[in-house]
């Protein structure tokens, strides 16, 4: 007989662990079916590889937030504050949650376009994969991975998980919050609860009052389906009350309590009170339309300028394609799903699932509906998650049910509905690969067909299966992929191709056009003043588009040299509003780069400007403080003039870059940096650096 030495037995021991749990990574539990865990996995390398390939292409994305990143990497006062600018002039207008993520990212691997944005990235593969497990934990694998490959295709997520805006980090969060909750309605332990809470505290930290609107459904959704009492219910809901205000608010109390002087303007406000930004400029301004220092005028008429308010806003064509290619689906599915599983049960974890889902989609759309102040596309990138949900649970509960004939005909008509809005949605890109469409609608037809036929054998399922995933996802998968392919920057980014009728807040212009201007020049920063897709019409009738006017969306021409590709309007005096209020190219001339950077240690700021990208392109292009007079939208009291001319007389301020736009339009908030405008330009002599105007503060002319 053959023995083996201890020393063998033990070295094969460690071997064998990492085998099995190898196996176990691929396989999964030993009771789910072979493939399912391999098909997870897919899942989540495809979102990493949609997500992830050629994402530098996007540059700096948003410019204001990246400038944002560069000065925390700077300064660990700017990183906890989310300055502007490493010497903590003013914040962005938003709280600093995601920027305290990606601000980790850079720290760790440097200041680039990948460290910015890869973190944005992994949130959109980590929602996936939490999407996946709400749902596989009570339906099928199949519902499950559809739910997750709904939301990794969405064209709006495809394009927000790519950018370094907030609302990547916010559905994470969200979607985190959704699992947590479900987790205490099944267990009825507080604690689960309580972490869901302490999520959307960190939500609100991170959009303010949007990070609400999944309050109401998760604690409809606890009281009605949890087993405790009531009066245990509701005590677990008052605990995770607390965990959202403590876990809110003692960022908010820091910044409220430390004295004005102490720390940096709050930007968005007029005041420099972060609670006005959070129920003004970022909360109820923004449902009522009445936003002091917004970039235009909102309005409450149900034809504001942030388009049509009503029940089918989501389905105008600027918003269209970002996001409703299945939620007609997910509202039949959602009555679907209520009728299969039943609602008399109020206990039954699959209806508090449903009904989350439900709830967050209804909520938050008809929010979305009717606000009627600021309202981007790509802010709809919050219902991806629910759509998802709803039509992976759904679809997964009528192939359940598949052997019933009026099942099937419902199963049928669903998919009917779903390739018909495809369609025509696929049908407002008419120019950009029109085969999709026809594609799209043969599957549809065949897979509505055969949905229609009694369970046949194996391959005639899996032929209606890739027939109804065709109709249903290569819509939006297209549209995604294409994201992809082009580069996005600017304030206002928009997925897909160019859709016909595209209005305000649609696709922007061109990438990379312009270059910083001043007075006399062509303008400020300009490239994609509206973030769209290159080759895109410019959305904003007075920010302009591929050239020095755009479209408004009424159609009429903006006034050229208003923003766009080709910068903005240049002058003397300036205006409120920065080289290019929604972003644009940060190609600052070399001649520039180096008068701005000369003796710049010597300064707090190596210059001001007015609006916060256009000092965002000056300092990414020096790697210095640029004061961003103004705020973003140069409308916000700081700093004031007096201030100014203090820091000028201290010597803190080097160049003045004359302003080249008016701010887009605005007609409320303050005019402290028109006046900074006239007084540099009456004290000072000009001096023009390949075509930008500059204003040396150190030489009262």
């Amino acid at each position: 007989m053959t023995t083996r030495s201890p020393l063998a037995s033990a070295g094969a021991l460690p071997g064998s662990a990492v085998r099995s749990g190898l196996l176990r990574l691929v396989r999964g539990r030993a009771d789910t079916a072979a493939w399912e865990r391999p098909a997870f996995l897919g899942l989540l390398l495809a979102t990493g590889v949609l997500y992830v390939v050629d994402l530098a292409v996007n540059g700096w994305a948003n410019a204001f937030y990246s400038a944002a990143v560069q000065a925390g990497s700077q300064s660990w006062e700017a990183f906890f504050y989310g300055s502007s600018d490493a010497a903590n002039a003013i914040t962005v207008d938003k709280p600093p949650a995601f920027l305290w993520v990606i601000g980790v990212s850079v720290r760790l691997f440097g200041l680039n376009s990948w460290s910015i944005l890869v973190p944005e990235a992994l949130m959109g593969v980590a929602s996936v994969a939490i999407l996946y497990r709400i749902v596989r934990r009570r339906f099928s694998a199949g519902a499950a991975l559809t739910a997750g490959a709904v939301l990794a295709t969405t064209p709006v997520a495809t394009l927000m998980f790519r950018y370094d805006n907030p609302d990547a980090l916010l559905v994470l969060l969200t979607v985190g919050a959704i699992a947590l909750t479900l987790r205490g309605v099944e267990s009825g332990r507080m604690r689960w609860v309580v972490w869901a809470g302490a999520l959307v505290g960190l939500g609100f930290l991170t959009k303010q009052l949007q990070a609400f609107l999944v309050l109401p459904p998760l604690v409809g959704v606890y009281l009605v389906a949890s087993q405790r009492p009531l009066l245990r219910r509701i005590g677990h809901l008052l605990a995770a009350a607390v965990a959202v205000v403590v876990s809110a608010g003692w960022w908010v109390a820091i910044v409220e309590l430390v004295p004005a002087s102490s720390r940096p303007y709050v930007g968005g406000s007029q005041t420099n009170s972060f609670l006005e930004l959070t129920f003004g400029y970022n909360g109820l301004g923004r449902v009522t339309g009445d936003e002091t220092g917004s970039v235009v005028p909102g309005g409450t008429t149900g034809a504001g300028s942030w388009g049509a308010t009503g029940l089918t806003r989501l389905f105008g064509s600027e918003f269209a394609t970002q996001i409703t290619w299945l939620l007609p689906t997910a509202l039949v599915l959602l009555v679907v799903a209520l009728v299969a599983v039943g609602v008399r049960r109020r206990t039954d974890p699959r209806l508090a699932t449903i009904l989350v889902f439900g709830g967050s989609l209804l909520v938050t759309g008809l929010v979305f509906s009717f606000m009627g102040g600021i309202f981007h596309p790509y802010y709809t990138v919050a219902l991806a998650p629910y759509i998802g949900g709803l039509v992976g649970i759904g679809a997964g509960l009528l192939r359940q049910r598949r052997t019933v004939l009026a099942w099937r005909i419902v199963a049928a008509a669903v998919v009917g509905l779903s390739g018909a809005w495809a369609f025509v949605l696929l049908s407002e890109a008419s120019s950009w690969q029109p085969w999709i469409r026809w594609v799209v609608l043969a599957a549809t037809l065949v897979g509505a067909v055969l949905v229609l036929l009694p369970p046949g054998p194996r391959l005639l399922s899996g032929v209606t299966v890739a027939a109804v995933l065709v109709a249903a996802l290569l819509g939006p998968a297209a549209f995604s992929v294409q994201t992809t392919t082009v580069a996005h920057t600017g304030a206002l980014p928009s997925a897909g191709p160019q859709v016909s009728g595209a209005g305000q807040g649609g696709p922007g212009g061109a990438v990379g056009q312009g270059r910083p201007g001043g007075a006399g020049s062509p303008g400020g920063p300009g490239g994609q003043a509206n973030g769209g897709t290159a080759g895109q019409a410019g959305s904003s009738g007075d920010q302009g588009g591929p050239t020095d006017g755009g479209t408004s969306a009424e159609g009429r021409q903006a006034p050229t040299g208003t923003g766009g590709a080709t910068g903005g309007a240049g002058g003397p005096t300036g205006g409120r509003g920065g080289a290019s209020l929604n972003g644009g190219s940060t190609d600052v001339p070399d001649e520039v780069v180096a008068a701005l950077s000369d003796d710049a240690d010597t300064f707090t700021w190596a210059a001001a400007t007015v609006g916060s990208n256009s000092a965002a392109t000056y300092q990414l292009a020096t790697g210095d403080p640029v004061m961003a007079i103004g705020g973003y939208n140069g409308t916000d009291p700081a700093p004031t003039l007096a201030r100014f001319e203090a820091l000028v007389a201290a010597g803190e301020v080097h160049w003045f870059i004359a302003g080249s736009g008016d701010g887009g339009g605005s007609s409320s908030g303050s005019d402290a940096a028109e006046q900074i405008t006239s007084w540099v330009t009456s004290h000072f002599a000009a001096t023009t650096v390949d075509g930008v105007t500059l204003y040396d503060l150190t030489s009262a002319s």
